[in-house]
């Protein structure tokens, strides 16, 4: 049996389950999305609990026939659908379903956002509300840890990343046979299960060249030419893999500096355990000459975490110069401009004196391994 991590989404969610409205938990597959779903059904078991990937559940919720949707549902006031994206239409259906019936209480999960945001964002705008999910976070984890288990904890977050399972886990034989079959078939099960997806090892390859380039900007012309593939399905690829909450795309921030480089991305994975994996490197620390990817890769993602759980709207950036001045992390909020560097480490780094000049008015903080938790949690 399995520890439960107690999920801030949960109460979050229990606020937005509503009549006529649908729900929607998005997250990548093992994020503890049917989890979440278990734990709000403990104080509401009167519903309907269907998987998208049964195929009399496909059928009927995939009709587009109001008839045939209430006589699914019958009496019950909440309909779960676990893995929604594997049904046909589910959007235009949702739609029915609260337009239709009184009273309706809708939940839906999602490991991909493409059936669910292609055919539900139209459909139910202003009918819908979203919970996001990612692997469990360090907020998270202090309900369950005290400072002395955070500290000696935290090596084992930069190799093997936070998927519940990981966390629980004994041993680190378990963990890497986990994040090896997690990071080679069931994270791109969504994007191979599409019309013209073909080339999983082309996606695999493209993982690992990524896996490279943390905190880098990328060029998609070079991975083309890396990979013998046309620019465009390198761009296609990284969309597809934004979609399935496998990678994070970070962008250039300007307000017209000619200096500025603005056009380019840098990629985060969701979680850094899938990246060791990908490039199959599971060594101590002291055995790696990437740790400063590690922990910008870890911050980024914490960092997500805290502002979606926190309701911190903020828009996220990196900042570069064409001279190589940088700032790993600029995030523009409540009107205000709010710059971060992180280093692994005990060193402090002033903030680059175009930074300071360009953008007077903006704060700066280096994180490092001493002040990173407030950052975090």
């Amino acid at each position: 049996m399995h520890t439960y991590i107690p999920q801030l989404q949960l109460e979050y969610l229990r606020k937005l389950v509503s009549p006529n409205k649908v729900v929607i938990v998005y997250g990548p597959r093992r994020v503890g999305k049917t989890t979440l779903i278990k734990k709000y059904l403990e104080s509401y078991p009167d519903c309907i609990f269907v998987t998208g990937e049964d195929i009399f559940v496909k059928e009927i919720l995939s009709s587009c026939s109001i008839e045939k949707l209430k006589g699914f549902i019958g009496k019950k006031t909440l309909l779960v659908i676990d893995e929604a994206q594997d049904i046909p239409s589910i959007g235009l259906n949702l739609k029915l379903i609260v337009d239709h019936i009184p009273d309706v209480k809708v939940i839906a999960t999602g490991s991909s956002t493409f059936d669910l945001t292609k055919h539900v964002g139209e459909p139910l705008t202003g009918r819908q509300h979203i919970v996001r999910m990612f692997p469990i976070s360090q907020m998270e984890l202090n309900q369950i840890e005290n400072q002395s288990q955070i500290n000696a904890n935290l090596e084992r977050r930069l190799i093997y990343g936070s998927y519940p399972e990981i966390i629980t886990m004994e041993s680190d034989f378990l963990r890497q046979e986990y994040l090896h079959d997690l990071s080679s078939s069931i994270l791109l099960k969504d994007i191979l299960s599409l019309e013209g997806i073909r080339k999983s090892k082309k996606l695999i390859d493209l993982l690992i060249l990524i896996g490279f380039q943390i905190g880098q900007e990328v060029s998609h012309n070079e991975l083309a030419t890396q990979l013998s593939l046309s620019k465009g399905a390198v761009e296609k690829y990284l969309d597809l893999l934004e979609q399935v909450f496998v990678l994070i795309n970070i962008r250039g921030f300007s307000r017209n500096l000619r200096k500025e480089v603005t056009k380019t991305s840098r990629y985060y994975f969701v979680d850094v355990g899938i990246r060791n994996a990908l490039i199959n490197n599971f060594n101590y620390l002291n055995r790696r000459n990437d740790i400063g990817k590690l922990w910008e890769n870890y911050l980024v993602v914490e960092r997500l975490k805290k502002q979606q759980y926190q309701h911190l709207w903020s828009r996220n950036f990196f900042w570069r110069t064409y001279d190589q001045k940088e700032l790993d992390w600029i995030e523009e909020r409540e009107g205000s401009l709010f710059g971060y560097e992180f280093k692994w480490g005990q060193n402090i780094l002033k903030p680059p004196r175009l930074w300071v000049e360009t953008y007077p008015e903006s704060s700066y903080q280096c994180i490092n391994q001493d002040n990173y938790l407030p950052f975090i949690t």
